[in-house]
């Protein structure tokens, strides 16, 4: 694939190649309970063997892809119920991320959560659901990196990542994108007024209700 080839020197070729797997791999495209065979893999990605091997060994690490002796590398892909606690667990840390965050964010960092509101809230009147969905991402990642903590970050970006590209190819009506964009608005209302209690409640009733969209819609 082109898009592996062309990957950053910087980055290593394995890690371009664990992260087109493992989209593959949450997306359904590369269906659970399918074997992955190196040649299959090299042919499929473009890439020779040595990258594929250690992104056989991540991808296993992350619960992925299953390695049973003598008969080889197994998708294992995501359940309901994997994508239900991975909802739990986001909640979890999303909601600690705004008490930390309302508490630990400089006044050019709130200035970027509302520009970014603003963005969403063009697209949502635009019903640009693409442009929508990746300012919420960034709505979000904003206040990850307000948490001034790299664990937190890191740990809530693998959680956003997964249940991304989890989501089956969809499309989302206008009554969805101002509900979102309303969920949003509560959490940044929350921010610009230092109200840590407001912020834990915006976000936590946000997860939930993302939650019970994705479980009810896709499953």
């Amino acid at each position: 694939m082109d898009m592996i080839n062309s990957e950053k020197n910087s980055m290593p070729l394995s890690f371009g190649l664990y992260q087109e797997i493992q989209k593959d791999i949450l997306s359904g495209e590369l269906e659970s309970g399918s074997k992955l065979t190196e040649a299959a893999v090299c042919k499929r990605y473009g890439v020779s063997r040595t990258p594929v091997r250690e992104a056989f060994r991540q991808l296993e690490a992350d619960g992925l892809i299953e390695n049973i002796p003598n008969r080889g590398a197994f998708v294992s892909g995501l359940t309901k119920r994997d994508i239900s606690d991975l909802f739990d667990l986001r909640t979890l840390f999303e909601v600690q991320a705004v008490e930390w965050a309302i508490k630990r964010m400089a006044a050019e960092d709130i200035d970027r959560l509302r520009e970014t509101m603003e963005f969403m809230e063009f697209y949502t009147l635009k019903e640009d659901i693409d442009k929508v969905l990746s300012f919420n991402s960034q709505f979000h990642n904003i206040i990850y990196a307000g948490t001034r903590d790299r664990m937190i970050q890191k740990t809530l970006s693998a959680y956003q990542t997964y249940l991304k590209h989890s989501a089956p190819a969809k499309t989302f009506t206008v009554d969805y994108l101002h509900t979102v964009l309303e969920e949003h608005r509560a959490i940044f209302d929350a921010f610009e007024n230092k109200n840590v209690a407001a912020g834990r409640k915006a976000m936590e009733y946000h997860m939930e209700q993302s939650k019970l969209r994705r479980i009810s819609k896709f499953f």
